[in-house]
Protein backbone atom coordinates (compact mmCIF):
# COMPACT_ATOMS: atom_id res chain seq x y z
CA UNK A 1 0.00 0.00 0.00
CA UNK A 2 0.90 3.76 -0.72
CA UNK A 3 0.09 6.69 1.13
CA UNK A 4 1.71 9.97 2.50
CA UNK A 5 2.12 10.45 6.25
CA UNK A 6 3.45 14.04 7.08
CA UNK A 7 5.05 15.44 10.39
CA UNK A 8 5.11 18.84 11.35
CA UNK A 9 8.30 19.93 13.48
CA UNK A 10 10.15 16.76 12.32
CA UNK A 11 13.23 18.70 13.36
CA UNK A 12 12.62 16.56 16.69
CA UNK A 13 15.23 14.44 15.36
CA UNK A 14 15.38 11.58 18.03
CA UNK A 15 11.68 11.69 18.30
CA UNK A 16 11.09 11.62 14.52
CA UNK A 17 13.42 8.58 14.11
CA UNK A 18 11.46 6.94 16.52
CA UNK A 19 8.13 7.35 15.05
CA UNK A 20 9.87 6.76 11.51
CA UNK A 21 11.32 2.86 12.15
CA UNK A 22 8.13 2.50 14.46
CA UNK A 23 5.94 2.91 11.20
CA UNK A 24 8.46 0.67 8.76
CA UNK A 25 8.35 -1.83 11.10
CA UNK A 26 4.66 -2.39 9.85
CA UNK A 27 5.62 -4.75 6.29
CA UNK A 28 2.59 -2.85 4.66
CA UNK A 29 3.81 0.14 5.28
CA UNK A 30 7.39 -0.24 3.05
CA UNK A 31 5.99 1.99 0.02
CA UNK A 32 4.94 4.83 1.73
CA UNK A 33 6.37 8.45 1.73
CA UNK A 34 7.26 10.71 4.51
CA UNK A 35 7.44 14.32 3.97
CA UNK A 36 8.92 15.87 6.93
CA UNK A 37 8.79 20.19 7.65
CA UNK A 38 10.10 22.63 10.11
CA UNK A 39 10.93 25.66 10.46
CA UNK A 40 14.76 24.57 11.12
CA UNK A 41 16.31 24.13 7.76
CA UNK A 42 19.21 23.00 9.75
CA UNK A 43 17.50 20.51 11.69
CA UNK A 44 15.24 19.40 8.60
CA UNK A 45 19.16 18.57 6.89
CA UNK A 46 20.25 16.76 9.03
CA UNK A 47 16.74 14.39 9.84
CA UNK A 48 16.33 13.93 6.45
CA UNK A 49 19.74 12.57 5.97
CA UNK A 50 19.76 10.14 8.77
CA UNK A 51 16.14 8.56 7.51
CA UNK A 52 17.79 8.31 4.51
CA UNK A 53 20.38 5.91 5.70
CA UNK A 54 17.73 4.25 7.37
CA UNK A 55 16.06 3.56 4.26
CA UNK A 56 19.34 2.77 2.07
CA UNK A 57 20.53 0.26 4.87
CA UNK A 58 17.58 -1.98 4.84
CA UNK A 59 16.73 -1.59 1.15
CA UNK A 60 13.46 -0.01 1.25
CA UNK A 61 11.49 1.64 -1.44
CA UNK A 62 10.08 4.65 1.45
CA UNK A 63 10.41 7.78 -0.17
CA UNK A 64 11.27 10.84 2.30
CA UNK A 65 11.62 14.18 1.50
CA UNK A 66 11.66 17.60 3.49
CA UNK A 67 11.15 21.27 2.96
CA UNK A 68 10.22 24.21 5.26
CA UNK A 69 6.86 24.66 3.14
CA UNK A 70 4.30 23.11 5.20
CA UNK A 71 1.74 23.72 2.72
CA UNK A 72 3.71 21.81 0.24
CA UNK A 73 4.75 18.46 3.09
CA UNK A 74 0.68 18.55 3.40
CA UNK A 75 -0.28 18.01 0.14
CA UNK A 76 -1.77 14.75 -0.06
CA UNK A 77 -1.23 13.64 3.18
CA UNK A 78 -2.92 10.87 4.87
CA UNK A 79 -2.08 11.51 8.18
CA UNK A 80 -0.14 14.08 9.44
CA UNK A 81 2.11 14.13 12.86
CA UNK A 82 2.39 17.12 15.06
CA UNK A 83 5.62 17.81 17.49
CA UNK A 84 6.30 21.61 17.53
CA UNK A 85 7.19 23.62 20.30
CA UNK A 86 6.01 27.11 19.75
CA UNK A 87 8.21 29.83 20.71
CA UNK A 88 11.23 27.66 21.69
CA UNK A 89 13.61 27.76 24.42
CA UNK A 90 13.43 31.65 24.62
CA UNK A 91 9.30 31.63 25.22
CA UNK A 92 9.36 28.43 27.22
CA UNK A 93 11.94 30.25 29.81
CA UNK A 94 9.26 33.35 30.37
CA UNK A 95 6.62 30.55 31.21
CA UNK A 96 9.05 29.34 34.36
CA UNK A 97 10.71 32.80 35.18
CA UNK A 98 7.88 35.21 35.19
CA UNK A 99 4.86 33.45 37.33
CA UNK A 100 8.42 32.30 39.62
CA UNK A 101 8.06 36.39 40.51
CA UNK A 102 4.42 35.76 41.71
CA UNK A 103 5.28 32.81 43.62
CA UNK A 104 4.02 30.41 41.49
CA UNK A 105 7.07 27.54 41.27
CA UNK A 106 6.40 25.04 38.58
CA UNK A 107 8.31 22.13 37.32
CA UNK A 108 7.26 21.47 34.14
CA UNK A 109 4.98 23.78 33.13
CA UNK A 110 3.61 22.96 29.83
CA UNK A 111 -0.12 21.69 30.49
CA UNK A 112 -1.47 24.03 32.62
CA UNK A 113 -0.85 26.57 35.29
CA UNK A 114 0.39 29.75 34.50
CA UNK A 115 3.16 28.14 32.02
CA UNK A 116 1.30 25.87 30.35
CA UNK A 117 -1.84 28.27 29.95
CA UNK A 118 0.24 30.69 27.53
CA UNK A 119 2.07 27.70 25.75
CA UNK A 120 -1.67 27.09 24.55
CA UNK A 121 -2.32 30.70 23.58
CA UNK A 122 1.04 30.50 21.47
CA UNK A 123 0.31 26.60 20.27
CA UNK A 124 -3.04 27.30 19.22
CA UNK A 125 -3.18 29.59 16.42
CA UNK A 126 -0.56 27.62 14.83
CA UNK A 127 -2.76 24.48 15.40
CA UNK A 128 -5.56 26.28 13.47
CA UNK A 129 -3.32 27.10 10.97
CA UNK A 130 -2.51 23.75 10.39
CA UNK A 131 -5.85 22.94 10.13
CA UNK A 132 -6.11 25.19 7.54
CA UNK A 133 -3.97 23.60 5.62
CA UNK A 134 -4.67 20.35 6.12
CA UNK A 135 -8.37 20.77 5.16
CA UNK A 136 -7.31 22.37 2.01
CA UNK A 137 -4.75 20.43 0.85
CA UNK A 138 -4.20 16.99 2.56
CA UNK A 139 -5.86 14.47 1.43
CA UNK A 140 -9.82 14.43 2.03
CA UNK A 141 -10.33 13.09 5.60
CA UNK A 142 -7.01 13.43 6.76
CA UNK A 143 -6.39 12.58 10.50
CA UNK A 144 -4.32 14.50 12.67
CA UNK A 145 -1.98 13.13 15.52
CA UNK A 146 -1.28 15.78 17.78
CA UNK A 147 1.90 15.04 20.16
CA UNK A 148 2.49 18.57 21.08
CA UNK A 149 1.78 19.94 24.26
CA UNK A 150 -0.83 21.22 26.06
CA UNK A 151 -2.50 18.01 24.50
CA UNK A 152 -5.51 19.46 25.71
CA UNK A 153 -6.10 22.39 24.41
CA UNK A 154 -3.95 21.84 21.52
CA UNK A 155 -6.80 18.93 20.92
CA UNK A 156 -9.71 20.52 21.80
CA UNK A 157 -8.77 23.82 19.35
CA UNK A 158 -7.96 21.34 16.39
CA UNK A 159 -11.14 19.29 17.05
CA UNK A 160 -14.03 22.61 17.73
CA UNK A 161 -12.38 25.41 15.99
CA UNK A 162 -9.96 23.50 13.35
CA UNK A 163 -12.96 20.84 11.91
CA UNK A 164 -10.12 18.54 11.76
CA UNK A 165 -10.28 14.98 12.52
CA UNK A 166 -7.77 14.95 15.66
CA UNK A 167 -6.83 12.61 17.98
CA UNK A 168 -4.10 13.32 21.01
CA UNK A 169 -1.21 11.21 21.80
CA UNK A 170 1.14 10.92 24.71
CA UNK A 171 2.68 8.27 26.39
CA UNK A 172 2.05 9.21 30.24
CA UNK A 173 -0.03 6.16 30.27
CA UNK A 174 2.56 3.39 29.38
CA UNK A 175 5.31 4.83 31.53
CA UNK A 176 2.71 4.68 34.54
CA UNK A 177 2.16 1.12 33.37
CA UNK A 178 5.30 0.59 33.03
CA UNK A 179 6.27 1.35 36.99
CA UNK A 180 3.14 -0.11 38.13
CA UNK A 181 4.77 -3.78 36.76
CA UNK A 182 7.85 -3.50 38.22
CA UNK A 183 6.71 -2.52 41.82
CA UNK A 184 4.19 -5.55 41.59
CA UNK A 185 6.86 -7.95 40.21
CA UNK A 186 6.22 -8.71 37.38
CA UNK A 187 7.94 -10.83 34.33
CA UNK A 188 7.07 -8.19 31.28
CA UNK A 189 4.24 -5.60 31.34
CA UNK A 190 1.99 -7.96 29.21
CA UNK A 191 1.25 -9.62 32.46
CA UNK A 192 -0.32 -6.01 34.08
CA UNK A 193 -3.99 -5.23 32.21
CA UNK A 194 -5.35 -1.88 32.95
CA UNK A 195 -8.20 0.77 32.55
CA UNK A 196 -7.04 4.21 32.93
CA UNK A 197 -9.07 7.18 32.62
CA UNK A 198 -9.18 10.99 33.22
CA UNK A 199 -7.97 13.96 30.95
CA UNK A 200 -3.86 14.63 29.69
CA UNK A 201 -1.69 13.83 32.35
CA UNK A 202 -4.14 13.27 35.24
CA UNK A 203 -5.24 10.19 34.25
CA UNK A 204 -5.96 7.16 37.07
CA UNK A 205 -5.08 3.88 36.91
CA UNK A 206 -8.74 2.88 37.81
CA UNK A 207 -8.61 -1.22 37.81
CA UNK A 208 -5.51 -3.25 37.63
CA UNK A 209 -5.09 -6.88 37.44
CA UNK A 210 -1.77 -8.55 37.27
CA UNK A 211 -1.71 -12.25 36.08
CA UNK A 212 -6.14 -11.70 36.24
CA UNK A 213 -5.84 -11.08 39.78
CA UNK A 214 -7.77 -7.45 41.00
CA UNK A 215 -5.02 -5.27 42.30
CA UNK A 216 -6.08 -3.26 45.63
CA UNK A 217 -5.16 0.33 46.62
CA UNK A 218 -3.31 -1.44 49.85
CA UNK A 219 -1.39 -4.20 47.82
CA UNK A 220 0.04 -1.17 45.52
CA UNK A 221 0.83 1.40 48.51
CA UNK A 222 2.79 -1.11 50.43
CA UNK A 223 4.54 -1.97 46.32
CA UNK A 224 5.76 1.45 45.80
CA UNK A 225 6.93 2.19 48.71
CA UNK A 226 8.82 -0.97 49.51
CA UNK A 227 10.69 -0.26 46.09
CA UNK A 228 14.08 1.36 47.02
CA UNK A 229 13.77 4.16 44.26
CA UNK A 230 10.05 4.86 43.68
CA UNK A 231 9.51 5.28 47.26
CA UNK A 232 11.59 7.98 46.79
CA UNK A 233 11.01 9.41 44.00
CA UNK A 234 7.52 9.52 43.68
CA UNK A 235 6.55 10.42 47.18
CA UNK A 236 3.73 13.17 46.30
CA UNK A 237 2.70 10.31 43.71
CA UNK A 238 2.12 7.79 46.65
CA UNK A 239 1.01 10.25 48.76
CA UNK A 240 -2.05 11.15 45.85
CA UNK A 241 -2.65 7.21 46.08
CA UNK A 242 -3.04 7.13 49.94
CA UNK A 243 -5.79 9.50 49.47
CA UNK A 244 -7.67 8.64 46.30
CA UNK A 245 -7.25 4.98 45.82
CA UNK A 246 -5.45 4.91 42.59
CA UNK A 247 -2.21 6.03 41.38
CA UNK A 248 -1.61 8.69 39.10
CA UNK A 249 -0.38 8.25 35.94
CA UNK A 250 1.93 11.62 35.78
CA UNK A 251 5.19 12.03 37.13
CA UNK A 252 5.51 13.14 40.45
CA UNK A 253 6.94 16.77 39.26
CA UNK A 254 4.30 17.14 36.59
CA UNK A 255 1.63 16.07 39.46
CA UNK A 256 2.60 18.36 41.97
CA UNK A 257 1.70 21.57 39.69
CA UNK A 258 -1.59 20.31 38.36
CA UNK A 259 -2.70 20.36 42.55
CA UNK A 260 -3.20 23.16 44.60
CA UNK A 261 -1.77 21.40 47.85
CA UNK A 262 1.81 20.37 47.06
CA UNK A 263 3.52 23.57 45.78
CA UNK A 264 2.29 26.73 47.17
CA UNK A 265 4.64 27.22 50.07
CA UNK A 266 9.10 26.22 49.44
CA UNK A 267 8.87 23.81 52.69
CA UNK A 268 6.07 21.77 51.40
CA UNK A 269 7.81 21.58 47.79
CA UNK A 270 10.99 20.15 49.15
CA UNK A 271 8.91 18.02 51.34
CA UNK A 272 7.31 16.26 48.62
CA UNK A 273 10.20 16.44 45.65
CA UNK A 274 12.99 14.41 45.18
CA UNK A 275 16.45 15.91 43.34
CA UNK A 276 17.88 12.84 41.63
CA UNK A 277 16.25 13.86 38.36
CA UNK A 278 14.16 16.84 36.91
CA UNK A 279 11.30 15.38 36.39
CA UNK A 280 10.62 14.56 40.38
CA UNK A 281 9.89 18.43 41.22
CA UNK A 282 12.45 20.54 40.55
CA UNK A 283 12.00 24.14 39.88
CA UNK A 284 12.12 24.91 36.25
CA UNK A 285 13.31 21.21 35.91
CA UNK A 286 12.09 20.65 32.32
CA UNK A 287 13.34 23.95 31.35
CA UNK A 288 16.95 23.23 32.58
CA UNK A 289 17.30 19.40 30.79
CA UNK A 290 16.07 21.13 27.63
CA UNK A 291 17.98 24.07 28.38
CA UNK A 292 21.13 21.66 28.84
CA UNK A 293 20.51 19.22 26.25
CA UNK A 294 19.22 21.64 23.52
CA UNK A 295 21.79 20.97 20.86
CA UNK A 296 22.59 16.78 22.24
CA UNK A 297 21.61 16.07 18.80
CA UNK A 298 24.02 17.84 16.94
CA UNK A 299 27.13 16.48 19.30
CA UNK A 300 25.41 12.76 19.01
CA UNK A 301 24.76 12.75 15.25
CA UNK A 302 27.68 10.51 14.18
CA UNK A 303 26.16 8.30 16.15
CA UNK A 304 22.65 8.24 14.93
CA UNK A 305 24.11 7.89 11.66
CA UNK A 306 25.77 4.89 12.49
CA UNK A 307 22.75 3.62 14.14
CA UNK A 308 20.69 4.32 11.30
CA UNK A 309 22.55 1.84 8.95
CA UNK A 310 21.58 -1.29 11.52
CA UNK A 311 18.35 -2.86 9.99
CA UNK A 312 15.35 -2.18 11.73
CA UNK A 313 14.37 -4.79 14.48
CA UNK A 314 10.29 -5.34 14.55
CA UNK A 315 11.17 -6.47 18.15
CA UNK A 316 12.36 -2.53 19.65
CA UNK A 317 9.41 -1.11 18.46
CA UNK A 318 7.89 1.39 20.55
CA UNK A 319 5.05 1.92 22.60
CA UNK A 320 4.47 5.31 20.97
CA UNK A 321 0.54 4.97 19.55
CA UNK A 322 1.33 6.23 16.59
CA UNK A 323 2.64 3.41 14.66
CA UNK A 324 -0.19 1.27 15.94
CA UNK A 325 -3.02 3.50 14.83
CA UNK A 326 -1.92 3.38 11.54
CA UNK A 327 -1.46 0.30 11.10
CA UNK A 328 -4.89 -0.53 12.80
CA UNK A 329 -6.48 1.74 10.73
CA UNK A 330 -4.39 0.63 7.71
CA UNK A 331 -4.62 -3.37 7.88
CA UNK A 332 -7.47 -3.42 9.97
CA UNK A 333 -5.23 -5.79 12.74
CA UNK A 334 -7.32 -4.10 16.26
CA UNK A 335 -4.65 -1.93 18.85
CA UNK A 336 -6.18 -1.18 22.20
CA UNK A 337 -4.70 1.89 23.67
CA UNK A 338 -5.00 5.34 25.32
CA UNK A 339 -6.52 8.53 23.74
CA UNK A 340 -7.37 11.99 23.58
CA UNK A 341 -10.56 12.93 22.32
CA UNK A 342 -13.55 15.04 22.79
CA UNK A 343 -15.71 13.11 25.67
CA UNK A 344 -18.82 13.04 24.26
CA UNK A 345 -20.32 11.01 27.34
CA UNK A 346 -16.96 8.41 27.25
CA UNK A 347 -16.53 9.28 31.17
CA UNK A 348 -19.88 9.89 32.28
CA UNK A 349 -18.75 12.65 35.24
CA UNK A 350 -16.91 14.62 33.00
CA UNK A 351 -18.06 17.54 30.56
CA UNK A 352 -19.06 16.23 27.33
CA UNK A 353 -16.65 19.02 25.36
CA UNK A 354 -13.99 18.20 27.58
CA UNK A 355 -10.96 16.61 25.85
CA UNK A 356 -10.33 12.75 27.87
CA UNK A 357 -7.55 10.59 27.68
CA UNK A 358 -9.05 7.24 28.13
CA UNK A 359 -8.81 3.89 26.47
CA UNK A 360 -9.84 2.81 22.98
CA UNK A 361 -9.88 -0.10 20.13
CA UNK A 362 -8.63 1.30 16.47
CA UNK A 363 -9.56 -0.63 13.41
CA UNK A 364 -10.39 -0.30 9.87
CA UNK A 365 -13.29 1.65 10.98
CA UNK A 366 -11.91 4.34 12.98
CA UNK A 367 -10.88 5.08 16.69
CA UNK A 368 -13.79 3.38 19.17
CA UNK A 369 -13.71 4.51 22.66
CA UNK A 370 -14.73 2.58 25.17
CA UNK A 371 -18.01 4.44 26.50
CA UNK A 372 -19.43 4.21 30.16
CA UNK A 373 -16.31 4.93 32.70
CA UNK A 374 -17.12 6.34 35.73
CA UNK A 375 -14.17 7.80 37.59
CA UNK A 376 -13.81 7.90 41.44
CA UNK A 377 -15.37 11.40 42.72
CA UNK A 378 -11.95 12.72 43.72
CA UNK A 379 -10.23 12.08 40.61
CA UNK A 380 -13.29 13.54 38.27
CA UNK A 381 -13.68 16.71 40.86
CA UNK A 382 -9.63 17.50 40.07
CA UNK A 383 -9.89 16.46 36.22
CA UNK A 384 -13.18 19.17 36.46
CA UNK A 385 -11.09 22.07 37.67
CA UNK A 386 -8.86 21.39 35.00
CA UNK A 387 -10.80 21.57 32.41
CA UNK A 388 -12.67 24.74 33.34
CA UNK A 389 -9.44 26.18 32.97
CA UNK A 390 -8.79 24.56 29.26
CA UNK A 391 -12.22 25.99 28.36
CA UNK A 392 -11.76 29.07 29.25
CA UNK A 393 -7.77 28.68 28.09
CA UNK A 394 -8.78 27.65 24.44
CA UNK A 395 -11.60 30.35 24.05
CA UNK A 396 -8.63 32.83 25.01
CA UNK A 397 -6.87 32.08 22.66
CA UNK A 398 -9.25 31.78 19.65
CA UNK A 399 -11.13 35.44 20.95
CA UNK A 400 -7.67 36.98 22.04
CA UNK A 401 -9.73 38.02 24.86
CA UNK A 402 -6.82 39.27 27.40
CA UNK A 403 -9.43 39.23 30.50
CA UNK A 404 -10.88 35.82 30.06
CA UNK A 405 -6.95 34.68 29.71
CA UNK A 406 -6.72 36.20 33.22
CA UNK A 407 -9.78 34.75 34.50
CA UNK A 408 -8.39 31.42 33.09
CA UNK A 409 -5.08 31.63 35.04
CA UNK A 410 -6.83 32.95 38.12
CA UNK A 411 -8.98 29.79 38.27
CA UNK A 412 -5.90 27.81 37.54
CA UNK A 413 -5.66 25.29 41.32
CA UNK A 414 -2.13 25.85 42.39
CA UNK A 415 -1.98 30.01 40.52
CA UNK A 416 -5.26 30.30 42.64
CA UNK A 417 -3.45 28.78 46.19
CA UNK A 418 -0.77 30.89 45.74
CA UNK A 419 -1.64 34.14 44.07
CA UNK A 420 -3.92 36.82 44.35
CA UNK A 421 -6.21 38.67 42.01
CA UNK A 422 -3.94 41.56 41.21
CA UNK A 423 -1.11 39.76 40.74
CA UNK A 424 -2.36 37.17 38.46
CA UNK A 425 -3.88 40.23 36.05
CA UNK A 426 -0.16 41.86 36.20
CA UNK A 427 1.71 38.46 35.52
CA UNK A 428 -0.30 37.68 32.91
CA UNK A 429 0.14 41.48 31.10
CA UNK A 430 3.71 40.64 31.72
CA UNK A 431 3.89 36.98 30.17
CA UNK A 432 1.47 38.64 26.52
CA UNK A 433 4.12 41.51 26.66
CA UNK A 434 7.27 39.09 26.74
CA UNK A 435 5.77 36.62 24.48
CA UNK A 436 4.16 39.10 22.03
CA UNK A 437 6.11 37.66 19.02
CA UNK A 438 4.44 34.56 19.31
CA UNK A 439 0.50 35.96 20.51
CA UNK A 440 -0.93 37.37 17.35
CA UNK A 441 -4.26 37.52 18.43
CA UNK A 442 -3.10 39.98 21.64
CA UNK A 443 -1.79 42.55 19.44
CA UNK A 444 -4.45 44.69 20.04
CA UNK A 445 -4.11 44.35 23.54
CA UNK A 446 -0.54 44.25 24.14
CA UNK A 447 -0.05 48.45 24.16
CA UNK A 448 -2.60 48.83 27.29
CA UNK A 449 -1.02 45.46 28.82
CA UNK A 450 2.24 47.72 28.73
CA UNK A 451 0.69 50.95 29.79
CA UNK A 452 -0.56 49.14 32.66
CA UNK A 453 2.78 47.43 33.97
CA UNK A 454 4.29 51.02 33.52
CA UNK A 455 1.96 51.93 36.59
CA UNK A 456 1.79 48.80 37.94
CA UNK A 457 2.19 48.55 42.29
CA UNK A 458 2.04 44.98 42.38
CA UNK A 459 5.14 43.81 43.64
CA UNK A 460 6.93 40.56 42.80
CA UNK A 461 9.29 38.74 44.78
CA UNK A 462 13.04 38.04 44.47
CA UNK A 463 12.72 34.09 44.42
CA UNK A 464 14.87 31.85 41.55
CA UNK A 465 12.04 28.85 43.35
CA UNK A 466 12.19 26.01 45.93
CA UNK A 467 14.17 23.28 44.90
CA UNK A 468 17.20 25.07 41.93
CA UNK A 469 20.08 23.13 40.52
CA UNK A 470 22.80 24.61 38.61
CA UNK A 471 22.68 24.50 34.78
CA UNK A 472 25.22 21.49 33.85
CA UNK A 473 26.91 20.61 30.59
CA UNK A 474 25.78 17.54 28.55
CA UNK A 475 28.41 15.14 29.70
CA UNK A 476 27.41 16.06 33.47
CA UNK A 477 24.12 15.07 32.54
CA UNK A 478 24.74 12.45 30.88
CA UNK A 479 27.16 10.87 33.22
CA UNK A 480 24.14 11.50 36.19
CA UNK A 481 21.76 9.79 34.26
CA UNK A 482 24.36 6.85 34.05
CA UNK A 483 24.81 6.53 37.34
CA UNK A 484 20.84 6.95 38.18
CA UNK A 485 20.11 4.03 35.95
CA UNK A 486 23.28 1.86 37.29
CA UNK A 487 21.73 2.37 40.87
CA UNK A 488 18.54 1.25 39.17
Amino acid sequence: MSFKIAIIGAGSVGFTKKLFTDILCVPEFRDIEFALTDISEHNLEMIKAILDRVVEANGLPTKVTATTNRRQALEGARYIISCVRVGGLEAYADDIRIPLKYGIDQCVGDTICAGGILYGQRNIPVILDFCKDIREVAEPGAKFLNYANPMAMNTWAAIEYGKVDTVGLCHGVQHGAEQIAEVLGAKSLSELDYICSGINHQTWFIDLRLNGRRIGKDELIAAFEAHPVYSQQEKLRIDVLKRFGVYSTESNGHLSEYLPWYRKRPDEITRWIDMSDWIHGETGGYLRHSTETRNWFETEYPQFLESAAKPIDPAKRSNEHASHILEALETNRVYRGHFNVKNNGVITNLPSDAIIESPGFVDRFGINMVSGVTLPEACAATCIASINVQRMSVHAAISGDIDLLKLAVLHDPLVGAVSTPEEVWQMVDEMVVAQARWLPQYADAVPAAKERLSKSKVQTRDWAGAARRNVRSIEELRAEKAALKQAV
